[in-house]
């Protein structure tokens, strides 16, 4: 069975050495008292958490999956899903970085950030259950009315009761506008809600005492199109105003579906057959509100496929070590023994420090915008809020689509260096390669990221967001232009970021003529995009660990090889992706629907 260290190490270097976290979290007047050891503190007990309660779980929890009772529809999660949720809710993790107006902790939401990479690398369909919460808490402190967040937001924070939202039906994925459900308006106030949800994910467990859905639907004189959907909160239980629980609402699973991977989340077909539910905000602005659940989601998903790709570089390097076969090329490495380790092999280690590389690049990139959003809600500063919320949309895209992109190619690779072995389930690796591959998918696939940041985000407003970025990466190549020792870094980060500049004109030109040379370009240069965040971040941490190299700390040391590794050997993936985007619409629609 696979087994999970948390890297707390790598998370204090990004926190502490990388982004100063704890002295800029101390700038805002709600995290004032917080310092480096505080954050160290629950580090570290949120690692013990995830290793040694929810790890265990991880593998057993995918043989077992969930179960169903169709009399009732009532589903049961694995052994042992239920007690670990109860251990967490005990532990006061679901209330880390909740409002203490609702019972929260109030700590930065860059420590949240941290638990969920642990809890994702140890257990990705469990932390599904607590992590959807997160999401509709967000969206009711936003949205909700006094009595809406007086009722729920003490529950969900607690974790007494967990949340879910459901957008997609059966005819309707990414085009919201489809969607069919209705709300009819009841004398007290009240709507009742019929109609279909499907990929429901926690829609139905036995974790908890309820579970509020946070549901998409139209009313009856709603507009066509998006402009016409509004939000309720339709609960598992009916809630008295007391808070207490009532009788058992309208809205029940009706199927699991049958997955490739997490299998020990409940992903649910749900129906709603008059199910009783509030507004939430204004009608026909559904989608306003939902947004708040849905980036937050994003991001979450990006997290996901770190915490994967972690887990799977951590367990394919213990076995490269231990696994020998065959000779180096250049003669035996271990002579002692009848074969080398496979570590020795250099594909192998490619294979590995792609791995390495994009879990350290992806862990300094979520971070980072964990604490942008954090200085976007506490800051006491509107200018500081509003550059760090344009950059925060400007990324939200980028950690979705392309770590979940490198989650998929990481845990592959992972998987081959286990060769035969990675394909049987008990060392725990095919499930990995199995797991992230819904992490590109739902939230908005990966082509939907790529068109928001490239439609949206860049030509929408101009370029305006992607140049603040830009004056970021600009200031580091100066300040850094003149030290030789960070050429290796600087040189070829300035030469991508010209190129992104050049590379983003020349589509929005075309995009003039024709707007669907957006479609054709979106996905290679998000990719390109994701390499320009972590070429930066690379440089960063490159100029940490040159400067600490002598230290005697092996932590530098392999740092600064995996700096190297990364824009020697995965970097150069932008200058195909950049040829790619230049081709344009042309080779796409050529061949007539015909031929196909």
């Amino acid at each position: 069975m696979p087994q999970y260290n948390p890297p707390l190490r790598d998370m204090q270097f990004v926190l502490h050495e990388l982004l100063g976290a704890a002295d800029e979290l101390k700038l805002m007047p709600r995290h004032a008292e917080i310092d480096a050891d505080t954050l160290n503190a629950v580090l570290e007990e949120a690692g013990k958490f995830a290793a040694e309660v929810t790890a265990p779980l991880n593998s057993p929890g995918d043989a077992e999956g969930c179960a169903l009772d169709k009399a009732t529809h009532e589903v049961r999660t694995p052994k042992g899903f239920k007690e670990a949720y109860a251990k967490y809710v005990e532990g006061g993790w679901p209330a880390l970085s909740c409002d203490p107006a609702y019972g929260g902790q109030g700590l930065p939401l860059v420590l949240n950030q941290c638990l969920y990479e642990m809890l994702n690398s140890a257990n990705q369909a469990w932390t599904m259950y607590p992590g959807l919460s997160h999401g509709a808490y967000e969206a009711l402190h936003a949205h909700g009315t006094d009595e809406q967040k007086a009722t729920y937001l003490p529950r969900l924070t607690s974790g007494e009761w967990t949340g879910t939202m459901c957008l997609t039906e059966p005819h309707c994925g990414t085009d919201l506008g489809l969607l069919r459900s209705k709300a009819e308006p009841q004398a007290d106030g009240s709507y009742k809600l019929t109609g279909q949800k499907i990929f429901i994910s926690a829609g139905e467990h036995d974790m908890a005492a309820n579970i509020v859905h946070l549901v998409l639907a139209r009313l009856p004189d709603a507009p066509a199109g998006s402009k016409g959907i509004s939000l309720f909160i339709v609960p598992k239980f009916l809630v008295h105003a007391d808070g207490s629980l009532g009788a058992r609402n309208a809205i029940t699973c009706g199927a699991l579906e049958h997955k490739m991977g997490i299998h020990g989340n409940a992903t649910c077909q749900m129906n709603l057959d008059g199910a009783v539910g509030t507004l939430v905000g204004q009608p026909n602005k559904g989608l306003q509100a939902m947004f708040v659940m849905m980036n937050a989601a994003r991001l979450g998903v990006g997290n996901q496929s770190l915490g994967l790709t972690e887990v799977a570089y951590q367990n394919a390097v213990a076995y490269a070590k231990d696994r020998i076969q065959m000779r180096a090329l250049s003669g035996p490495k271990a002579p002692d023994k009848p074969a080398d380790p496979i570590i020795v092999h250099p594909d192998v280690r490619k294979m590995l420090l792609t791995a390495r590389a994009y879990a350290e690049g992806g862990r300094a990139l979520a971070i980072y915008i964990a604490l942008l959003i954090d200085k976007e809600l506490s800051s006491d500063d509107a200018d500081e809020r509003k550059e760090a919320a344009d950059l925060v949309a400007l990324l939200t895209p980028i950690v979705k689509a392309f770590l979940t992109d490198n989650g998929w190619i990481a845990t592959s690779h992972c998987q081959q260096v286990f060769g035969g072995h990675g394909y049987i389930h008990e060392w725990g690796m095919e499930q990995f390669v199995r797991d992230s591959r819904i992490n590109m998918i739902y939230e908005g696939t990966n082509t939907v990221q790529s068109l928001d940041l490239l439609g949206r985000k860049v030509l929408g407003d101009n370029g305006a967001r992607l140049k603040k970025f830009g004056k970021l990466i600009q200031q580091f190549v100066e300040d850094e232009g003149t030290n030789e020792a960070m050429q290796e870094f600087v040189n070829p980060l300035a030469d991508l970021g010209d190129k992104v500049t050049k590379l983003t004109m020349e589509i929005g030109m075309k995009a003039m003529g024709n707007a669907d040379e957006v479609g054709a370009a979106a996905v290679d240069y998000l990719r390109i995009c994701g390499h320009l965040t972590f070429a930066y971040f690379f440089a960063r941490m490159a100029k940490i660990a040159l400067a600490r190299q002598d230290s005697g700390d092996p932590f530098y040391t392999a740092k600064l090889a995996t700096a190297r590794f990364y824009f020697a050997k995965l970097l150069p993936e932008t200058a195909g992706l950049i040829r790619s985007c230049r081709a344009g619409l042309q080779p796409l629609m050529a061949m007539d629907e015909a031929l196909f």
